[in-house]
């Protein structure tokens, strides 16, 4: 069987899709799996140990410059590698009109999707041959993905697994190797995809200080975009944290994989951080964690949006609430590394 599998973005939702992925080459090993990603995520598709075939799109920047020649190629391009070969099945756990129609493009035989309201879009269902409606116990996003396996006879697990990356640890270098400083660390995340989900500055800066106090080493980790705000971060600690080199997923990975702790709010590289079995704090204050919190063996959370105790389907958002206190995120850091009292108190 050829299975064609379209989770495009972002880097959180690639995390989730692991354990599909998973599952698939574990019901059908014989299945040859090619994953349609965006680009600047191949790096956490391309050498999964279930994927077999990688195809990349580009959709933002086709977007910008529909007319160009280089992006009629492109596109012509992906036609190409999405019909040969031609794909028995086709599965879109994203849920969108760009992912289904990237799904219909491929025209294979069989095009499945999540039924209303677990798919994000409601047109995105004129692309599937069939909808699958989930019957999972747990609200999670992985869990909701693993609903897919019905398509190929499997059977979703009562409990959805943790997203496991560690395969991609050892395949890059730390950026803190050759600082000279090999002390054990803390990475914060100043950066999210939506304002709503930002923790303040001075928060991150008073936790830095707080985990400073206890013999952990604070560094800030930014993406693009975000460097201003990770330089107001250590700034506001008085300098008792350091700001990261620019890094590549990979060396993301490496620098994640090595903390002893990571705090961030919800945001992609803290559900990598949780895949890695590094100890992981996140920070909800407008999306479901019931829904999209971090899985993995040692995660905790501090929520403080509104109506996050109920049973998600569809949409992760809820309403927004109010930023949390540095008290309750070094509580939580407290109370996930073992100690009897807040950290830094």
């Amino acid at each position: 069987m050829r299975l064609l599998l379209v989770r495009l973005s972002a880097l959180g939702d690639v995390v989730h899709t692991w354990p599909l992925v998973t599952a698939i080459k574990q019901t059908e090993p014989a299945v040859e799996l090619t994953w349609v990603v965006e680009e600047p995520l191949a790096t956490l598709v391309r050498g999964h140990p279930a994927v077999d075939r990688v195809v990349l799109t580009a959709t933002r920047r086709w977007r910008r410059r529909p007319a160009d020649r280089s992006t009629g190629r492109e596109m012509s391009t992906l036609r190409r590698q999405l019909r040969d070969p031609r794909q028995d099945t086709c599965l879109d756990p994203q849920g969108t009109m760009k992912s289904a129609a990237i799904c219909r493009l491929s025209r294979a035989g069989r095009r499945v999707g999540l039924d209303r309201p677990w798919r994000r879009e409601l047109l995105a269902g004129l692309a599937y041959t069939e909808t699958i409606r989930p019957g999972a116990r747990s609200p999670h996003v992985v869990a909701t993905n693993l609903e897919l396996l019905r398509a190929i006879g499997g059977r979703p697990p009562e409990e959805p697994p943790h997203p496991d990356g560690r395969w991609l640890l050892g395949k890059a270098a730390s950026p803190l190797e050759g600082s000279g400083d090999l002390s054990a660390y803390a990475v914060l995340l100043p950066g999210t995809g939506h304002p709503s989900k930002i923790v303040p500055a001075e928060t991150l800066a008073e936790t830095a200080r707080g985990v400073a106090n206890e013999g952990l080493r604070p560094v800030v980790a930014w993406g693009p975009g975000e460097r201003s705000r990770a330089e107001q971060v250590v700034e506001l600690s008085g300098n008792r944290a350091d700001l990261t080199p620019p890094t590549n997923l990979l060396e993301l990975a490496s620098l994640l994989g090595g903390a002893s702790l990571v705090v961030g709010g919800d945001t992609g590289p803290v559900h990598l951080a949780a895949s890695l079995g590094t100890p992981t704090v996140a920070v909800f204050m407008a999306t479901n964690p019931l829904r999209n919190g971090p899985l993995g063996l040692r995660t905790a959370v501090v929520s403080t949006a509104r109506g996050a105790g109920d049973h998600a389907t569809g949409s992760a958002r809820v309403a927004p609430g109010r930023p949390p206190s540095s008290a309750e995120i070094l509580e939580a850091i407290g109370h996930l590394l073992g100690e009897r009292k807040p950290v830094g108190v």
